[in-house]
Formats: structure tokens, C-alpha cells, sequence
């Protein structure tokens, strides 16, 4: 069980207490990591939150990656840490090559702010081990560069490999496939665009982002 969960706090970085908050409260025990550090502190997982990192002044995630923190994070994913992006930390993590593809502005050049469903494609994740397979989950996105794209070539092997983990049921930025989120071939690196942490109290209006976080801290290493 992935107790200790460090969460990455990049300069522009908003979400990291709202992250830590919902961690907490399925208890975890959630520690900061500062970007410039290159250690993690002996924490079970990681997860980098959404917010603007290095303000999104070259593109989402361009300048993040190279932070001494981001080589750490790679190295405990390579070996098979689980590791979660959410929004600007799913942009991190393709920046980085964690995860393939890349996101673009979302089709109608809009900044979108709202609750979305979400359609789980597979369990076999280390985001989605606690839900079911065709479970539709509502959960607010808050993104202008939330649109997933990726070459012809690559859409086939996520398919093939079904690392497309989370889809959305009506697709509200333009992304290939409808996807919401993807997972690496090791199952353990894991991205989406909308925000589990932001519906994990019912006075937000959803809890459905619990199982997701359930999921995660728990550990759970899925099956090649």
C-alpha cells in the first residue's frame, strides 16, 4: 500500500493542497517535494498536480521537465513507482516521456471549466485497480490544453496495448479517441486531464474522483 505520497510543487503549481487535502483524507500520508530537489524522500508514489508550471511560458510542462525533480521521478517510474499526473502533470510527464503523445489547445481555442463523465476503459491500471470496467465517473476538468494528440501510429498501440485508461463519454476539448487519460506500458505511470482530487467531497458536488485516488494509494501493480 502506497502510504507515503509525495506531491511535486513546480513554481505557477495550484492544486498541490487540494491534491494533498483528498490524500489525506483516504489516508495517506502526503509530503511536498520542491522541483529543485532530486530526491523524493522515500515516498511510496508521486503525483504531480495541475496548476501552470514555470507559468506554461514555453508550452505546459516544456520547462518542468527538466527540473532535478523530474529525473528522480523518472527514475522511480522506470522502476516501477507508481506515478500520477493530473491536468498540467499529465502535460509534465508526456513532456518528459513517461507517457506518449501531447497536449494542445483544446478545439475552439476555449479555456474549459467544468464537470465531465468519464467512461473507465480498463482496471488494469494504477489509477482505475478499485473500479469497474465501463463505470462512468463524474469529475470537473479545468484545462485550455487539455487536447491529447499523438501520431496515427502511437493511437494504434495505445489501443492495441489498451493503455487508453479513461474516456470521455462526450468529448468537450477535441482529444484523439475521446481520451481522458492514458497509462504507460508498465501500467504504473498514469495521466489524465480531469481532476479526481476535486471530486472526492460530497459538498463539491461528486465523490467519484475517490476510487481514482483509492486506486493509486493503494498501489496496486496491475498486470501486463
Amino acid at each position: 500500500m502506497s502510504h507515503n505520497v509525495g506531491v511535486v510543487v513546480f513554481p505557477g503549481s495550484n492544486c498541490e493542497k487540494d491534491a494533498m487535502e483528498a490524500l489525506a483524507d483516504l489516508g495517506a500520508r502526503p509530503h511536498l517535494l520542491w522541483h529543485a530537489d532530486n530526491a523524493l524522500q522515500g515516498v511510496d508514489a508521486v503525483v504531480i498536480p495541475g496548476g501552470f508550471a514555470h507559468g506554461d511560458y514555453l508550452r505546459p510542462g516544456a520547462i518542468a521537465r527538466f527540473s532535478p525533480a523530474m529525473e528522480a521521478i523518472i527514475d522511480f517510474a522506470n522502476d516501477g513507482g507508481p506515478v500520477l499526473g493530473i491536468c498540467n502533470g499529465f502535460q509534465v510527464l508526456t513532456e518528459a516521456g513517461l507517457l506518449p503523445g501531447a497536449l494542445q489547445k483544446n478545439a475552439g481555442l476555449k479555456f474549459l471549466c467544468k464537470e465531465v463523465e468519464i467512461r473507465v476503459e480498463t482496471t488494469n491500471s494504477v489509477l482505475t485497480n478499485m473500479a469497474h470496467e465501463g463505470q462512468i465517473l463524474r469529475i470537473p476538468i479545468n484545462h485550455f490544453e487539455g487536447n491529447f494528440t499523438c501520431t496515427e501510429e502511437t493511437l494504434i498501440e495505445l489501443q492495441e496495448k489498451e493503455q487508453i485508461i479513461l474516456t470521455y463519454t462526450e468529448n468537450p476539448n477535441g482529444s484523439i479517441a475521446n481520451i481522458a487519460g492514458i497509462c504507460n506500458a508498465g501500467r504504473n505511470v498514469v495521466g489524465l486531464m480531469p481532476h479526481p482530487e476535486r471530486a472526492c467531497h460530497s459538498l463539491l458536488g461528486s465523490i467519484d474522483g475517490r476510487v481514482l485516488l483509492e486506486s493509486f494509494i493503494q498501489g496496486e501493480h496491475a498486470k501486463v
